[in-house]
């Protein structure tokens, strides 16, 4: 096994060689779209046996959706009548749902031991984001639909992956699963408020609307999950391996459909969406961390607040924008966060877990 993933890895480098020689020398977009696609999955695939590049897989993986989104729309937007942009919000639903099953009652104990930090996590992920993406959205001066997906990528609850991140930060994973569950369930609320009252300016916000499809795609799949936890897992062990699984294709899958949908706006505006997006989060992060430092909260609970802060739920975001019917303008933001708070977040973490606990970030 370990010859082939060196086999793979190889392979890759060749592939990323090609590309570039293909760029250079004019190859056809198509011949440079396979390399490049090529080339991430054997690095994905045969970075698993490499110690260095394993931690990366998955971000690896996001590229290799973006990328091949990006080189080859067409098979993502529509199968003869049936528009791809349709599994969406079956999607989102499919990851909360492997969100619900691994959660338990258990998680909320931490908002009796630690209500200080839950809460503080809480108000600064609904208050930081939001607040900063309004500004960068004015400030860049985006369209109205562009901004108001910043906007809203800024309003939506914790993303899944922060929990993730979070046990590699060495940081409280207990808070982390907290804050991110009790944001979610927050959410049908939270969300439709911070998009009426800061968004509002760019696109028309039905409240309500939102609100009762928020619960559809978040509130409905987390219960079922929940509920498939406490009577199922104990005889059913084999979730713990599958349903993580489920939930990497289910990102990896509405990434695609969603950069496919919005590619000609995407490549239009890509650059200048992704130094916002870049701004955005690693703002969230910087002002989660110092939000818990100024509180005096311990170090691994500052890094657990940072990253709860700075990583979002791109794929509700996505449904929304579906929702709105704007998911080629609205949902663009989202489809450049999630790969980059993917990275970002890996970086972040990984820089995290060379540092004590006793290391502190200074000025």
């Amino acid at each position: 096994m370990e010859k082939a993933y060196k086999f793979l890895l190889a392979f890759a480098a060749i592939l990323a060689i090609a590309a570039i020689s293909f760029s250079l020398f004019g190859g056809t977009p198509q011949a440079i779209g396979l390399c490049v696609v090529g080339a991430l999955i054997c690095l994905a695939t045969g970075g698993l046996g490499n110690p260095k590049i394993k931690p990366m897989a998955f971000t690896i993986w996001i590229f290799a959706s973006v990328a091949t989104a990006l080189f080859f729309p067409q098979y993502f937007r529509q199968i003869g009548d049936f528009k791809m942009t349709g599994l969406i919000t079956p999607l989102i639903q499919l990851i909360m749902f492997t969100m619900g099953t691994e959660m338990s009652l258990k998680d909320f104990e931490s908002v009796i031991k630690t209500p200080k930090a839950v809460v503080i996590g809480l108000v600064s992920h609904f208050t930081i984001m939001p607040l900063v993406g309004v500004s960068i959205a004015v400030g860049f001066g985006f369209p109205p639909e562009i901004a108001a997906g910043i906007v809203l990528i800024g309003s939506v609850p914790s993303g899944v992956s922060s929990n993730v991140l979070a046990f590699i930060a060495k940081a409280n994973l207990p808070l982390s699963i907290t804050i991110a569950t009790v944001s979610t369930l927050m959410a049908p609320i939270m969300t439709p408020l911070l998009m009426k009252l800061l968004a509002g300016q760019f696109v028309e916000v039905d409240f309500m609307k939102m609100m009762l499809h928020v619960i559809e795609i978040i509130i409905v799949p987390v219960i079922l999950g929940l509920m498939l936890n406490k009577f199922m897992r104990n005889g059913a062990k084999w979730l713990q391996t599958i349903m993580p699984i489920v939930s990497m294709f289910g990102i990896l899958m509405m990434l695609l459909v969603i950069v496919s949908a919005g590619r000609d706006n995407l490549l239009n505006i890509g650059p200048l969406l992704f130094l916002a997006s870049m701004l955005h989060h690693s703002t969230g992060y910087l002002l989660g961390y110092w939000s818990g430092r100024l509180m005096k909260l311990d170090e691994a609970t500052c890094r657990t607040i940072s990253l709860e802060v700075g990583m979002q739920n791109g794929g509700l975001a996505s449904g929304i924008a579906l929702q709105m019917g704007k998911i080629a303008t609205v949902g663009l933001a989202s489809a450049i966060s999630v790969p980059w708070m993917t990275i970002s977040g890996s970086f972040l973490a990984n820089w995290w877990r060379n540092k004590p606990l006793n290391h502190k970030i200074q000025l």
